[in-house]
């Protein structure tokens, strides 16, 4: 059975050729969203993917109105062929079902492996950069000491609310609490 699923981001948008391209590509239901691509509740493509069954295929009009990244569309798609179901998408001409439509996706899963790490290796290297400068991470330390046991005198004292001792030390109500707590 082929399921189709299409997807706008703003109502001002219409279905109408997204829903005319899965109906001439044959699917028997089409499920609909319209949400933002990085929106992570899409009760649409809920429905589709509990809808499927295995040997079913889910097809999109395009690759990007599925996945909200590259990594996320692959996701997607490994989970889909993991329960046997298979995956097109009208424009792409891309068919998990066949040969060449797997080549082609593991590819696209290759490139996405690969972007993931030249950002970590960017990443790690940045952070090396940064030790050798003398740059720590980690949160910085916003009071001195002396201001650390004014805050406390201050807060003892019940007439002074806590909004009026983040305004004035300029930290917020965790970074307040945490001074508090802390055991010197």
């Amino acid at each position: 059975m082929l399921i189709g699923y299409a997807r706008v981001s703003t109502t001002d948008q219409n279905l109408s050729l997204q829903k005319d391209a899965l109906n001439n590509a044959g699917c028997d239901q089409i499920f609909t969203d319209t949400a933002s691509g990085a929106a992570t509740e899409r009760p649409g493509l809920e429905k589709a993917l509990s809808h499927l069954r295995p040997g079913d295929i889910l097809v999109v009009w395009r690759l990007d109105r599925l996945g909200r990244s590259l990594p996320h569309l692959i996701e997607t798609i490994k989970g889909l062929d993991e329960r046997g179901i298979g995956f097109r998408s009208v424009t792409e001409a891309i068919d998990t079902t066949t040969s060449g439509g797997k080549l082609i996706f593991h590819i696209f899963g290759a490139l996405a492996e690969f972007e993931r790490d030249i950002i970590r290796e960017r990443t790690q290297a940045g952070l090396q950069a940064a030790r050798a400068r003398g740059r720590k991470g980690g949160p910085r330390f916003k009071l001195t000491q002396s201001q650390v046991t004014q805050l406390r005198k201050l807060a003892k004292d019940k007439s002074n609310s806590i909004q009026d001792l983040c305004q004035l030390f300029k930290i917020s109500r965790p970074t307040l609490w945490r001074y508090i707590n802390e055991r010197t």
